[in-house]
């Protein structure tokens, strides 16, 4: 199924307007408000898009297209959607703000308990989660430039007091979104001969390097990263002095939630008392890749182009830029141990601290790395092997493969996914874990990536058709009746082995596949693969058709305004355009210069008959 960016974009804010519209109102629903996650990955499924892509503007109304204002028609037209989006996002600030006035990030029903049976507290349910503290920083900058350019556009005092209003709100939570990110990032230092450092060297070595080896390597690849941690980023529980110690193993990455004993970070923004942590010092995969996300949206070029950092953010975001940087060089580093063969090749990826092990931990990796190989600009070796990964991804999810009957580790990647085992929530309440279920949306999302990044036509074409594969299968698994329709996600349309679910639609698989379609969008933005091969070609043929093209001037003279006269300018036209773009396009340039020698070689044929004749 090929992908179309802004035909499913559009097809996903019809079922937005059905599901969450109502009489020209924002309707939240009975889910809304439980989880500040969920309430917020729902607006973002407008918000993001209407930011990123100039075609989806709803900022300015003038500007506004017919088709898009179509699929949210029903606020009342393009001069209402802005006030309804603002009015939502307004409502979403009040309800995740506590009485003390600081914004909440909690995780709400997105938390479960480890045991069935078993009830959370309204404590634990009020945790906040680091998919708060990413996702609140997406939202808080795809809003702050929608409130600059709106602010210009409308002379409603409503609207101008809302956007005031929202201004501060949005500020204020951004800023808090940023001290939370800095005091969930964590070191964890363990020794070699713990279950921790036998996991890891064990994954490091493949079975083919001693463990002696594989901590000697460790500590000479990681040595810089180690000083830079020890020397430039303020941890606190003692981690720095645990660092210098270079016998030992460390990882690094963001945790669940607030680490326990975590210092506050300084600041003098207005966002209240910074609430204590009690999440243990282990990072997590999934929410490492979350809040890396988050987090290289403070660099983007729209947000460096309109500003939308005060002085304050910007310290903020160099502190959260540094942990962005090691982070991913950590994990790259690791899924690239071995030249010979990756760590990251043996799929399925083990964890060290939940002692865990998932194709959906491959991924995660995955995703780490491609972070890493856009920032750095990879070798086409380095992408041609994340490209295998990936195609074997997607068989391990059987997304390119047929789910065998019995095939049960495969259907958990999707229904219901995996539960990652919270550590630190027991000392709320009974232990508490977080289920992740879009593996599917992930793959897509990453591909897409890596298919933007790949200068090389064959991982280029490999990358599409996987992608396009991958995309099939989600669009397969849309809600196709009552609540959520046209939304995610129903896993049972494609497994029909799967249980059906009587949840409400997955407003994290739904805003994940938004954001693949955003990065589509951008795929297809760019320009396409410049083959030098197809550039020789290319001038070798404009060569040849510009020589002939003189030739049959010369050989008979066409006057002016004449037919014979037109179809030569006609066809020096074509080949001044093919000069232009051989660069660029080089195969639409080889287009034109041979639909400009077929022209000749007609020309030369009816001249040759003539003169035979």
């Amino acid at each position: 199924m090929r992908i179309e960016p802004r035909q499913h974009l559009l097809d996903i804010w019809r079922a937005m307007a059905r599901n969450s519209i109502d009489d020209g109102a924002w309707s939240w629903g009975k889910w809304g408000g439980l989880s500040s996650v969920a309430d917020a990955e729902r607006l973002l499924c407008l918000m993001y898009p209407a930011t990123e892509i100039a075609g989806f503007r709803l900022d300015d109304p003038d500007l506004t297209q017919y088709d898009v204002e179509k699929a949210l028609g029903r606020p009342g037209g393009r001069t209402e959607i802005p006030g309804l989006l603002l009015t939502a996002v307004g409502d979403f600030m009040r309800r995740h703000t506590g009485d003390d006035e600081r914004p909440t990030f909690a995780g709400g029903h997105y938390f479960a308990p480890q045991e069935d049976g078993r009830e959370l507290t309204g404590k634990q349910r009020e945790m906040e989660v680091v998919d708060s503290y990413s996702m609140s920083v997406t939202l808080c900058l795809a809003t702050l430039g929608f409130l600059r350019t709106y602010e210009a556009r409308t002379g409603r005092r409503d609207m101008l007091h809302l956007i005031q209003e929202l201004k501060t709100a949005c500020s204020n939570r951004l800023t808090a979104a940023m001290v939370s990110l800095l005091r969930s990032f964590t070191v964890n230092v363990f020794d070699a001969e713990s279950p921790q450092g036998r996991t890891l060297c064990e994954l490091l070595g493949q079975g083919r390097l001693p463990p002696r080896l594989v901590l000697q390597t460790f500590q000479r690849r990681f040595r810089s990263l180690r000083a830079t941690l020890t020397e430039s980023v303020v941890l606190g529980v003692d981690v720095e002095e645990a660092l210098r110690d270079e016998s030992g193993l460390f990882e690094c990455g963001w945790t669940w939630s607030l680490v326990k004993d975590a210092p506050e970070v300084a600041t003098d923004e207005p966002i209240g008392p910074q609430p204590n942590g009690v999440a243990d010092p282990v990072p997590y995969l999934y929410f490492t890749v979350v809040a890396l996300d988050g987090i290289q949206d403070l660099f983007s070029d729209r947000t460096l182009t309109l500003g939308l950092l005060n002085p304050e953010q910007q310290k903020l975001a160099e502190a959260l830029r540094l942990r962005w940087e090691i982070t991913q060089q950590y994990w790259s580093g690791i899924a690239r141990f071995d030249a010979q063969r990756w760590p990251l090749e043996d799929i399925p990826w083990r964890t060290t601290g939940q002692q865990l092990e998932s194709p959906y931990f491959s991924l995660s990796v995955a995703a780490i790395l491609v972070h890493d190989l856009v920032r750095r600009r990879a070798t086409d070796d380095d992408l041609t092997r994340t490209v295998d990964v990936m195609e074997r991804l997607a068989e391990h999810g059987r997304i390119t493969s047929r789910m065998a009957r019995d095939d049960a580790t495969a259907l958990l990647l999707h229904r219901p996914g995996v539960a990652l085992p919270l550590q630190g929530s027991e000392a709320l309440g009974p232990p508490m874990r977080w289920t992740i279920a879009d593996f599917s949306a992930q793959l897509l999302k990453r591909t897409v990536q890596l298919c933007t990044l790949s200068r090389n036509p064959d991982s280029h074409d490999r990358l599409l058709r996987l992608a396009e594969q991958v995309f099939e299968h989600l669009w397969q698994r849309r809600i196709e009746e009552g609540e959520g329709t046209g939304l995610w996600d129903d896993v049972h349309a494609v497994y029909p082995s799967a249980p059906r679910s009587e949840e409400p639609p997955s407003w994290s698989v739904t805003e994940r596949v938004t954001e693949c379609m955003v990065a589509a969008h951008d795929l297809y933005s760019r320009r396409p693969i410049r083959s030098t091969e197809l550039t020789a070609l290319a001038r070798a043929l404009l060569s040849e058709s510009t020589h002939l093209l003189g030739h049959e001037q010369l050989e008979v003279p066409a006057l002016p305004g004449s037919g014979q006269g037109r179809a030569l300018k006609s066809l020096e036209i074509r080949l001044r355009r093919a000069r232009r773009i051989v660069d660029e396009r080089p195969g639409s340039a080889c287009a034109l210069a041979l639909s400009v020698l077929g022209e000749l070689d007609t020309l030369a044929q009816a001249r040759d008959d003539a003169q035979g004749a």
